[in-house]
């Protein structure tokens, strides 16, 4: 399956071990996992800058994420479907990447639960389908 991981999905990863920390793993080992730059900017800006983290250590959990994930590149949708911005370059990933399902716990996101045969799921809930 093609999955691709929200930013905060990401953070929470690397912050603290709990569900994100065991869905990146599992996603990993079992799934084609994409990003794109977009997240791998947002993901390091917001290591520093909101849980303030070391930027060399927000590098390495970045490069990190490169050797592990598929970076997709993608073009803007042309047109608003979030209110906020930032979440229609998720979804132009997603689409970018053919991705099955796009794992966040955005509650914007969540509430489209699909867009353009993408699945919107939680990762509590992206688990429990796995299960």
């Amino acid at each position: 399956m093609k999955i691709l991981l929200d930013t905060n999905v990401l953070i929470a990863a690397f912050v603290a071990r709990g569900v994100c920390a065991d869905l990146l793993e599992h996603c990993i080992e079992r799934h084609q996992v994409f990003t794109s730059e977009f997240i791998l900017n947002e993901f390091a800006r917001k290591l520093v800058g909101k849980f303030h983290r070391e930027s060399e250590d927000a590098t390495a959990a970045t490069e990190l994420l490169r050797t592990r994930l598929i970076v997709v590149t993608y073009a803007p949708l042309g047109f608003k479907v979030c209110r906020d911005s930032d979440d229609d370059d998720i979804l132009a990933a997603a689409v970018s990447g053919k991705c099955d399902c796009l794992v966040t716990g955005d509650k914007d996101l969540l509430v489209l639960r699909e867009f353009r045969s993408c699945r919107i799921l939680s990762p509590s809930d992206f688990l429990r389908v796995e299960s």
